[in-house]
């Protein structure tokens, strides 16, 4: 298609026939909706059935209120930690004149790369006092770049004039940072403390490292042991009703203080000098670098040099690696196949049905590993016993946990195909099927890529629904690398560590890269 012929399209708007789904893309979509939200009907329908006696008796134990405290202590001080030291790292590198502000970018944003059961084991391997709920506080504080990358992401991208005005006015850079620049980025702070509550409510591999009861935990337990899907259901259900309870706190909080700018491109704010605070900021930063990297990095290498601990059954790493490898690949091809039509069907027709197919889609992502996995069980031993504890059941399990990844991905690249594109495709007489694949597939292959891979990557390193769903005999890196830290075999455990966080490494320095390229982006 030539330059011209696009610019025309952009001339004109799109005619209705242009905009009009392709044949049966709605009902396509609907339906794989519909399997995504399987898990979340299941619960609903297994605790319905349960009956409202078992429910008061489930509900009315004192362990319920102990969970239920657990969670929700563990969940508000981890948060308002990660929003503490995210937003503040987020400041120095990006409003100060800290040195090494594209060097600090990459290593905070680095403990991502290393699962959160493999920071439990890195640090009650080396210090076995390491347990319970400061020892969970301690581990799970590694999540904070979840709240560093989009605060650093608003302050490269946004308009420093608002904080250039209130230096201006004779405020100093702390009265600046907490009546201007912290409204400024309240949205993105919410949405980053939002993604840490939720994945607090789902961690299973972490607490159980340290000892640490919380709802997910009793829900592993009240299947794997007692095999009561009945219980496991109601408590699974009160984790999606916190869950919920997240997300609308945080849809709340993320509209408040919000600062309009005008203007087409944003002005870069003047950084501030530190003076003598570059020294403590400098070991301020270093020091979270330590906790949450450093350790993990000298607890592997220690158990790699000692070498193998375990008087368990050796295994081998290069077969759980292509075992993992083959499982991911395949959940990933099929995530973002998936995930084409209902992006498309979203993206082509602008009405509620769109919109709630859509919006349907994205409830899996505050349902937890082992929710997702328990659903999945009870359809393979009700409804397709063949494939019960078979390849399939694990890659349905990481299609349903993962799909909103792969749909988030697909989504952003159709929003930037410019419009009236395939309008003039179909103008000049090609098929519906030929500009599918001609022109709108073509065009969105960056956001498919990147689809794939973060599903990929993601699948790499799941453990809780692996746990339940491997087929018998299966291992995983996630799966063996538990089987060793169970029998405390640290040194065994190592290698398996260490190739997962590789695998994990690559998404991260892509993150890392997309935020200093947008920066790049934005100053020009």
């Amino acid at each position: 298609m030539t330059l011209p012929a696009v610019e025309r399209a952009r001339a004109f708007p799109i005619r209705g026939w242009a905009r009009r789904p392709l044949p049966g893309l709605g009902l396509v979509a609907g339906l794989i909706t519909l399997l995504m939200i399987s898990p979340l009907i299941f619960v609903v329908l297994q605790a319905y059935h349960s009956g409202w006696p078992a429910a008061h008796r489930l509900l009315g134990r004192p362990l319920m209120a102990t969970l239920l405290w657990h969670t929700l202590s563990l969940a508000v001080v981890v948060t308002l930690i990660t929003a503490l030291v995210g937003f503040g790292a987020a400041w120095l590198v990006e409003r100060t004149d800290l040195p090494g502000k594209r060097w600090w970018t990459v290593v905070l944003t680095m403990p991502l790369a290393v699962p959160e059961f493999v920071h439990g084991y890195c640090w009650v391997s080396l210090f076995p006092s390491v347990h319970g709920f400061w020892g969970a506080v301690l581990i799970e504080s590694a999540l904070y770049p979840l709240v560093f990358l989009p605060v650093a992401a608003v302050l490269r991208r946004g308009d420093g004039s608002a904080e250039e005005v209130a230096r201006s006015l004779g405020h100093g850079p702390i009265a600046t940072m907490w009546r201007v620049t912290l409204p400024l980025t309240r949205p993105a702070l919410a949405g980053g403390a939002l993604l840490v509550s939720l994945y607090l409510l789902g961690e299973y591999g972490a607490f159980a490292m340290v000892r640490f009861t919380t709802f997910a935990t009793a829900i592993y337990t009240q299947y794997a042991t007692a095999f009561d899907t009945a219980s496991a259901s109601m408590l699974t259900l009160v984790l999606i009703g916190l869950a919920l309870l997240v997300v609308t706190a945080e849809a709340r909080v993320g509209r408040r203080g919000r600062i309009v700018t005008t203007g087409t491109t944003g002005r870069p704010c003047p950084p501030i000098a530190l003076g003598w605070a570059t020294i403590p900021a400098f070991f301020g930063l270093l020091s979270v670098t330590a906790i949450t990297l450093g350790v993990p990095i000298f607890a592997l290498g220690y158990w790699l040099v000692r070498g193998n601990s375990s008087t368990l059954p050796p295994a081998s790493i290069w077969a759980q690696t292509m075992t993992t490898v083959g499982y991911a690949l395949t959940a990933a091809v099929t995530a973002t196949v998936a995930a084409i039509p209902v992006a498309l069907y979203a993206w082509r027709r602008d009405t509620r049905l769109a919109r709630g197919i859509e919006r349907a889609a994205y409830l899996t992502r505050a349902l937890p590993g082992i929710a997702v996995a328990l659903a999945v069980v009870y359809f393979g031993i009700r409804y397709a016993q063949p494939l019960y504890q078979q390849p399939p059941m694990l890659v349905a399990g990481y299609v349903v946990l993962f799909f909103p990844l792969a749909l988030t991905a697909v989504r952003a690249s159709l929003a930037q195909v410019p419009p009236g594109v395939e309008e003039v495709a179909r103008s000049l007489g090609t098929r519906w099927w030929a500009v599918l694949g001609r022109v709108t597939l073509p065009l969105i292959a960056p956001g498919l890529g990147a689809a794939f891979a973060m599903v990929a990557l993601t699948s790499t390193t799941e453990l809780t629904a692996t746990l339940l769903l491997r087929p018998t005999g299966t291992q995983t890196l996630a799966t063996q690398f538990w089987v060793y830290t169970s029998g405390l075999a640290w040194g065994a455990a190592a290698p398996y560590a260490v190739v997962m966080t590789a695998l994990s490494i690559p998404a991260v320095l892509m993150v890392a890269t997309r935020t200093l390229r947008t920066a790049e982006e934005g100053a020009r």
